[in-house]
Order: C-alpha cells, then structure tokens, then sequence
C-alpha cells in the first residue's frame, strides 16, 4: 500500500494524463483552504528526505508586507495566510472593511468594482513573488493550479507577467496551466501511486 498527501496525488494526477502531461518537471499547486504543493519528476512524486518536498505553503511570503499574520503551524507571514482563499478573503476585509467569498470578489472585479480590482492585483502580486521563489529553486517546466482559486481565470494571464520580477533568469518558459480533472485529480492521482 501506498500512502501520499493530497497535493502530491494532485501533482501526480495533472503530470500523468492532466494539464501537464508528459512534462518532465511538474509543481502542483492547491490554493484553497490551504496552500499546498507537489512535486513530479519523471512521472515519480518527489517525497523527499523528510517527505515534506513542495510543502511551500508553510515559508514566509517574500516581500515587505504591512502586516505578517500568525498561522497555524505557529509562524507569521506563510504563503498560505496570504495566498489561501481565507487570506484573500482577510486581505479584501482589512482594506475595505467587506468580507467577500474570492469568487463573489472575483465576480465584483470582473464588473468593475475598483476595490476588488486591487484585492486581486495585491494576490496575483503576492503569487508572482512566491512562485518566482520556486521557480528559482525548482525551475519547473510547468505549474499546475488545483483547489477553489484555480478557478480565478485572471491568475494564468497575469501572473507569468509578474512573476520574472522575482527569478533569476532573464526569460521565463515555465507554463502555468489550469489542472484538467479539477476536485478530482487528487483521487486520480491517488490511483496512480
């Protein structure tokens, strides 16, 4: 029997027959209720010496933010109290006093709303820098979105624009797709193993 986390299964599942099938390298992406990752190499899940590989949810957001809120896991400032879709709820509340689900902020942008606008600009911003991080250290040829904010649209034009501010190379190739299975590409890849 064979055990894995969701974001490896999802990693997994998008390499084998999903968005980034038949890529080499590929980081699976969960932005949901948490942030978290995986990693595929050569269609094999890389777990890693302390099996914590692609868990890049739990390092602190590069930047200079105003506010580095607590998480959970006992820190401040992790990825995923900013980039989760609860932290893109907090960050809309705190500048404007609403508290929006990320899809009705999505929706509200779309239409014109110059609040939301900024909510979004602030997480796509925010994405670009900590993507740019694993680009730089993993150079992923691809970058595969899973969980409730993968469906924000917007993300897949405008963050590659953003995130070469933050790599080392002068021309980023890296893909950055939406998954193909959606909710179920963790059980596919689950499958898989």
């Amino acid at each position: 029997m064979r055990l894995s986390n969701d974001a490896n299964c999802f990693a997994l599942s998008e390499a084998t027959d999903g968005a980034a099938a038949g890529v080499l390298v590929v980081f699976g992406v969960i932005l949901g209720t948490g942030v978290g990752g995986g990693i595929v190499v050569n269609a094999h899940v890389l777990a890693g010496a302390n099996r914590i590989a692609g868990e890049w949810g739990h390092n602190r957001l590069p930047g200079d933010e105003a506010l580095w809120p607590a998480c959970y896991c006992g820190r401040s400032g992790c990825i995923e109290t900013f980039l989760s879709g609860p932290g893109l709820q907090r960050d809309h509340a705190q500048i404007t006093g609403q508290s929006l689900a990320p899809d009705e902020i999505d929706a509200r942008a779309a239409a014109g709303d110059e609040a939301c606008e900024a909510t979004l600009c602030r997480y796509e911003h925010r994405l670009a820098r900590a993507l740019g991080q694993v680009i730089n250290i993993l150079d992923p040829d691809a970058i595969v979105l899973g969980g409730g904010l993968s469906n924000l649209m917007r993300l897949y034009a405008n963050v590659p624009k953003l995130w070469g501010e933050h790599t080392f190379s002068d021309r980023v190739v890296t893909r950055f797709l939406k998954n193909r299975h959606g909710d179920s590409s963790g059980v596919r890849g689950a499958a898989w193993l």
